[in-house]
């Protein structure tokens, strides 16, 4: 038998993980003497405890009475409010979620992320819907639960578990550190309840806005093809379905956008909402600035072209482009070719010749990370306003909604008239820990394993314990990596219970999904949730999956498609029958509002709400300058003069972004302001929001900090005289003192832009 060698990545690895477990033994033993305490989060509103080094602002939210919007009931289509607030969270000292690579930090934004609400009400006011689309990486169950809770507080009765639906748009370059399950929180290291409180009040003030500017006005309803912007990542895996079945369709993934235009009677512009199949990862895992990725960008050109005069983030109109069945569709459209020699490595396992996985990587199609974001988002914009202008189908009907919590390990379903199969205790396989074309892990796993290795079979032992034989056999032909549905210290490692819901609106049916569906498996799904429509009497429904809504259970590959055991099939973690439930749950769910039964559905058991969670690992320091200076100072000038097209720079003193996230005394990092020579005053043109501006932070020893700010010059930009300004908060501590946040500025020279 051959000697098994390891790489260097592998030693240190191993290294790592011995230490880990011993810091992990003693930090147990000091920190989680009372773990496994959970709250159940019931009707009441209050909040669980936390336990975390981030200092937060914890006054209860008051119960508040708010008066409704008035209603117009004699008119024909929906009350339509649309709300928009800023959701970014931290945007230093945390790890971006999505791709889970080590040292993947945040090191300042490129774009703010944002929460879009749309509420849609009958004209009665009886029955309404609320749809938020949030800028995230994915939906957490503990942001869920929280924001219903302080909706409760503020609503009473009026938005609830069954007519609000959470869905994360899957930006792979927003924060962590806001999930209460110990895989993620490993993932994200540590709880941050920095934050999760930005997140959740984001999401809370988006509804708030939207419940305000409630006003009658009319739906309609569109759809098309987006052609050039999608890949299929695991096509060997999507040959495992049928050949019937793949015949039906003429490509590997769902190019189709379905859009709703919302306007009022006077046929002024409110919103829009699109679901599209399409990974948010133009941004690769090389990246750390936050941003929103190609759907956020197109989110970006739409209410810019809408609310002109506005800055980013500003305007009545909001338009959320939110996620579907992406599970397997890739916007790297380039394709996987090998890093070192160029040559293509789409094969079963995504591995190159020479360096194996780790040097198989997809690309988008511009000459770097940002441009190839802006080409994939601009084209899913231009079909969007293409849609939008032709809209002209009226969506029309009677709201309903259903919801269950699902305890997935305690679920049987029966296939046909002699076979019934038994869902598994979370797992996750061996192909998972090989990551995908558009982020690969560095360790020496192929996708497509079917085999444990010894090697690391035996370290998780150690580390983890031996999965029970159960829980091998039930997700054959898996080799499990991680058995997380048998791990429970601190917490369960993942969510036993999950939502699923659908909330119709007239002929359309969306139905809110609580992860990631791969092509096929979404085809599947909608086909078979419109015959169950149809044949309890609604006929001709239209059926949307709202991809990573309500709480995050990884990915849903076909049966098929699990056995290839790529990363779809790895991380496809109820087992193989995973699809078969959701069919059965929602088909469930169908019937119940075609038959008015609704009401007859148990609720389900409620999901947990855990107290105390896993401390960041980045600690709070102090801000300091270097000797001489102070907050703010410019250490860098602009030039002088600048061609549009050009990127003008400043470098400040600076200190840490994080501090911003708690102190919210200002609204941006930065501004771009030209001077008006006929007012005497500087005007705003850019804030962080732009694409055209970049914030970059710089860390360095001892709390000492820089920041740098680019302005990427358009093309479109008027010549005069402009500057730019920094905004940030210090983290102060003085002796007998307790520690304060203090905002300050900074202001460059100025500099002026011609055009040539």
């Amino acid at each position: 038998m051959a000697k098994r060698t390891f790489s260097p990545l592998e030693i240190f690895l191993i290294f790592l993980l011995v230490m880990m477990t011993a810091i992990t033994v003693a930090l147990l033993s000091l920190l989680f003497i009372t773990s496994g305490t959970i709250e159940i989060r019931k009707d009441s509103g209050v909040h669980g405890l936390l336990t975390t080094q981030d200092p937060i602002d914890t006054q209860t939210t008051p119960v508040i009475s708010t008066p409704e919007p008035p209603l117009f009931q004699n008119f024909s289509g929906y009350h339509i409010g649309v709300g928009r607030a800023d959701c970014t969270g931290q945007v230093s000292d945390i790890l971006l979620m999505g791709y889970a690579k080590s040292g993947q930090y945040a090191r300042g934004l490129l774009t703010r992320l944002y929460s879009r609400a749309f509420i849609l009400a009958e004209p009665d006011g009886s029955n309404r819907i609320v749809f938020v689309s949030v800028e995230l990486g994915m939906m957490s169950q503990r942001l869920r639960l929280e924001v219903l809770s302080r909706l409760k507080s503020k609503y009473g009765s009026l938005y609830r578990r069954d007519n609000v639906i959470l869905s994360a748009t899957h930006t792979h370059s927003g924060p962590a550190g806001y999930f209460q399950y110990t895989l993620f929180l490993i993932a994200s290291e540590g709880f941050s309840n920095r934050t999760f409180e930005y997140i959740v009040s984001g999401i809370v003030k988006s509804i708030d806005i939207a419940h305000t500017n409630m006003k009658p006005g009319r739906i309609f309803i569109n759809k098309g093809n987006v052609d050039g912007v999608q890949l299929n990542r695991s096509p060997t895996s999507y040959l495992q379905n049928p050949q019937f079945e793949r015949l039906r369709y003429s490509s590997n993934t769902d190019k189709e956008m379905v859009l709703l235009k919302m306007v009022d009677l006077n046929g002024t512009d409110l919103g829009l909402i699109s679901w599209f199949a399409i990974h948010p990862v133009s941004m690769n895992n090389t990246n750390h600035l936050v941003n929103s990725d190609n759907m956020g960008y197109a989110a970006y050109l739409f209410e810019q072209e809408k609310n002109t005069g506005y800055l980013p983030g500003q305007g009545p109109f909001v338009a959320a482009f939110a996620s579907s069945n992406l599970g397997d569709v890739s916007s790297n459209i380039a394709g996987p070719h090998c890093t070192d020699t160029g040559e293509s490595c789409e094969n079963a396992q995504s591995t190159c010749p020479i360096g194996g996985p780790s040097k198989c990587m997809a690309h988008g199609p511009g000459k770097d990370m940002f441009e190839s974001t802006q080409i994939i988002g601009r084209t899913i914009y231009q079909k969007a306003m293409e849609l939008y202008v032709s809209a002209s189908k009226e969506v029309t009907g009677r709201v309903a909604t259903a919801h269950q919590w699902v305890n997935m390990t305690d679920l049987s379903i029966q296939l046909n008239s002699t076979h019934t199969v038994k869902l598994c205790k979370p797992a996750l396989g061996y192909s998972f820990a090989a990551g995908t074309i558009d982020g690969v892990s560095g360790l020496n796993i192929t996708q497509g394993t079917t085999k444990p290795d010894p090697f690391w079979d035996i370290l998780r032992d150690q580390i983890l314990g031996r999965p029970s034989d159960e829980i091998k056999e039930c997700h054959k032909p898996k080799p499990i990596l991680l058995h997380t549905g048998e791990l429970s210290i601190p917490h369960p490692w993942h969510p036993d219970i999950v939502d699923v819901q659908i909330i119709t609106l007239g002929s359309l049916a969306i139905a809110a999904i609580p992860g990631e569906f791969t092509t096929m498996s979404g085809r599947r799904f909608r086909e078979a949730v419109q015959a169950e429509f149809s044949s309890y009497g609604m006929k001709g429904m239209t059926v949307v999956i709202a991809g990573l809504c309500n709480v995050y259970t990884h990915y849903i590959a076909t049966y098929e498609e699990y056995q290839a055991q790529r990363y779809e099939g790895a991380s496809t973690i109820y087992g193989p029958q995973t699809l078969s439930a959701y069919l059965h749950l929602f088909k469930a769910l169908a019937k119940a509002i075609a038959t008015d039964t609704v009401a007859n559905m148990s609720s389900g058991p409620e999901p947990p709400f855990f107290k105390h969670l896993i401390a960041p690992l980045i600690p709070n320091t102090v801000d300091r300058t270097p000797i001489g200076r102070n907050f703010g100072d410019v250490l860098q000038p602009a030039k002088s003069t600048y061609k549009v097209g050009e990127v003008a720079e400043v470098v400040f003193v600076g200190a840490n972004p994080k501090n911003s996230a708690e102190n919210r005394t200002h609204e941006t990092f930065l501004t771009v302001e030209k001077y008006e020579d006929t007012t005497s005053t500087w005007h705003i043109l850019y804030n962080d929001a732009s694409w055209e501006t970049r914030f970059y932070w710089h860390k360095g020893l001892f709390g000492q900090s820089n920041v740098t700010i680019e302005w990427h010059i358009p093309i479109t930009a008027q010549p005069g005289i402009y500057r730019i300004r920094y905004l940030g908060h210090i983290r102060k501590l003085e002796i007998l003192k307790p520690e304060v946040l203090l905002a300050f500025e900074g202001t460059s020279p100025s500099f002026e832009v011609i055009i040539t």
